[in-house]
């Protein structure tokens, strides 16, 4: 099988690159856009607490019996990551210069077993005055599998144009 070579790296750079986050320029307030599904395991409840430190009773303990959560619930701080992980990978990836503001709402438990969804809708586009930039405001509304609005959060990023 014979490979195509690449003559230079302007030629390459000229390819559309696979996954690249949208430019502020090619969006418009009202777009929406809804994420993959995706469930929460507890290899993500396990993960996410080794590396994070939130050693709260509710989220190490199996047989915790004090809690008002029925399940394995997660925190709040994993449901928002995972979330923006979809948001990065397709959204703002190689596009998204800062997160400026982060406001957030837990409205609804998460718990192991759980699938979780978000609509990210674009509210504000305001371009900078300088480097080809713009602030884009998006409200993140979280569901689980029953539909059910677990968490909202508006996020203000600072995009790259193009």
């Amino acid at each position: 099988m014979a490979t195509t070579q690449i003559a230079n790296a302007d030629q390459l750079n000229s390819i559309a690159r696979m996954g690249q986050g949208v430019y502020w320029q090619d969006i418009v307030v009202g777009q929406q856009w809804r994420t993959f599904r995706r469930t929460i395991t507890e290899a993500d409840l396990v993960g996410f607490i080794n590396v994070t430190g939130m050693l709260e009773a509710i989220f190490i303990d199996a047989e915790f019996d004090e809690g008002a959560i029925k399940g394995r619930p997660v925190p709040g701080a994993l449901t928002y990551t995972l979330i923006e992980g979809f948001i990065l990978q397709s959204m703002i990836q190689g596009t998204g210069l800062a997160m400026l503001e982060l406001h957030q709402k837990i409205l609804g438990p998460v718990i192991v077993g759980d699938t979780i969804q978000a609509l990210v809708e674009v509210t504000d586009i305001r371009p900078t005055s300088k480097n080809n930039r713009a602030v884009v405001t998006s409200k993140i509304t979280v569901y689980n599998q029953r539909r059910e609005v677990v968490m909202e959060y508006t996020a203000v990023r600072l995009l790259a144009g193009r």
